[in-house]
């Protein structure tokens, strides 16, 4: 597992030692989970942000997100995102479900 160095204030130095005695853990154990969290968080705001511009459709928001499409569709649902479907888009999706 590749190391990495960073510096943190005092007072997230505190914080940190605060969550990782909360957690029972060790404090790198708690630097792992939390930047872990951060990222999945980060991956999902870039997305939302994204697509609610109009730059990327609801499968790009998926994938830069890092989440299945049925994941994607609740987290749009949750934030009242508009859907970015064209009338077209929607008319072909129509009609695909007709044919099943």
């Amino acid at each position: 597992m590749p190391s990495i160095s960073a510096r943190i204030p005092d007072d997230e130095e505190a914080t940190l030692e605060e969550v990782a005695d909360l957690l029972e853990e060790d404090k790198s154990t708690t630097i792992r989970k939390a930047l872990q969290e951060g990222l999945r968080d980060l991956r999902v705001r870039i997305a939302v942000e994204r697509y609610q511009s109009g730059e990327i459709s609801v499968n790009e928001a998926a994938r830069i997100a890092g989440v299945s499409l049925a994941e994607w569709l609740e987290i749009a649902r949750e934030r009242n995102l508009t859907s970015q479907l064209s009338t077209d888009d929607l008319d072909a999706d129509a009609e695909s479900a007709r044919e099943l």
